[in-house]
């Protein structure tokens, strides 16, 4: 089978930071689903392991979580699904990853793909509806009801991918006043089309930024990177007894900073639930299938910013360099061998 891989760890300018290779297609055991990869995305953590995990000397490395595609063999194991059925997922770290023709998959972490959109505008979506879901409601616990009207949350890098679907399942899914963060015009407006009510301009101090609106102290901070580079500003924005959740991996933060207003920090990883096979890991399953009906019901609508043609190297790479220059607007979707 067709596949996109590294021999080793180099900057994406260099000539072997992805090639094509030919791989034998893998067979399905267990709980695993087969799936006919139809397309994937990029996201930040592809260019992370790229950069930063080497395969071992003489071995190959396939990258890539998102992906949405066929399901072509079952593991004997399966309940689920069954061959022929359309899923979406965003796979596990600890397997090889989703830029392949073919690609195995826990049926426990795999969703039936929504029915309203094609593989590409599908395949922008898992990881970071993943990730912005947990974040939303099982790491800062806001209420999935209208219950949480004159409190607000701050979504810092709200133009990502993580924040322009965390954007949208805050508006339509929470009575909470939404601020979002971007720093171009393009994208202020993108996530004003996603549903923000107030957008500030990350380029700023954020404290201030919120002051010059005359707007309060913020209940819930979603942070989606440069964290380290906000922190203070942060500690100064939050309500007393706030919540702050984070995605990314600043070197350091001053943690005592929030001690005096009682406020709690929140890590969220959509990968820890495959990653140690929790007893819970199933509530991906269930969690991708009510995005799925979201989707299809029109209260939610796919991130995808671009499609870079089909699944090589080539495009890849450029997708990679796009996603490293930090000037992403939502998702970068590729599609087909």
């Amino acid at each position: 089978m067709k596949a996109v891989a590294y021999r080793a760890s180099h900057p994406i300018t260099h000539d072997d930071a992805l090639i094509d290779v030919e791989l034998p297609a893998p067979q399905a055991s267990g709980r695993d689903l087969l799936v006919e990869v139809r397309a994937v995305s990029v996201n930040p953590v592809d260019t992370k392991i790229r950069r930063n995990v080497a395969p071992a000397e003489g071995e190959l490395k396939v990258i890539g979580w998102d992906a949405a595609g066929v399901v072509k063999a079952v593991g004997p194991d399966v309940t689920l699904f069954k061959p022929g059925d359309e899923v979406w997922y965003a796979g596990s770290l600890t397997r090889a990853g989703t830029n392949s023709e073919l690609h195995l998959v826990d049926e426990r972490i795999a969703g039936h793909k929504p029915r309203t959109l094609d593989f590409g505008q599908a395949a922008a979506l898992p990881l970071t509806a993943i990730t912005a879901w947990e974040l939303l409601f099982d790491r800062l616990e806001v209420a999935r009801a209208p219950d949480a009207r004159g409190q607000s949350l701050l979504v810092i890098g709200a133009a990502g991918g993580v924040g322009s679907i965390l954007v949208q399942l805050a508006r339509q899914l929470t009575g909470l006043t939404v601020i979002a963060t971007a720093s171009r015009p393009d994208t202020a407006a993108w996530v004003e089309g996603l549903g923000a009510h107030h957008v500030i301009d990350h380029g700023q101090p954020l404290d201030r930024e919120i002051k010059r609106l005359g707007l309060p102290l913020v209940n819930y901070v979603a942070a989606l990177n440069q964290t380290d580079a906000h922190f203070a500003a942060i500690a100064e924005l939050i309500a007393p007894q706030g919540k702050l959740a984070l995605i990314d991996d600043p070197a350091a933060l001053d943690v005592r900073l929030l001690k005096r207003k009682s406020v709690s920090l929140h890590w969220e990883f959509m990968f820890t639930r495959s990653m140690f096979e929790t007893a819970d890991m199933a509530k991906q399953h269930a969690l991708l299938n009510d995005v799925a009906q979201l989707v299809d019901s029109g209260v939610l609508k796919t991130t995808l910013g671009e499609r870079y043609g089909t699944i090589n190297a080539a495009n890849l790479k450029r997708a990679h360099a796009l996603i490293e220059s930090n000037r992403a607007k939502g998702k970068i979707v590729l599609e087909g061998f």
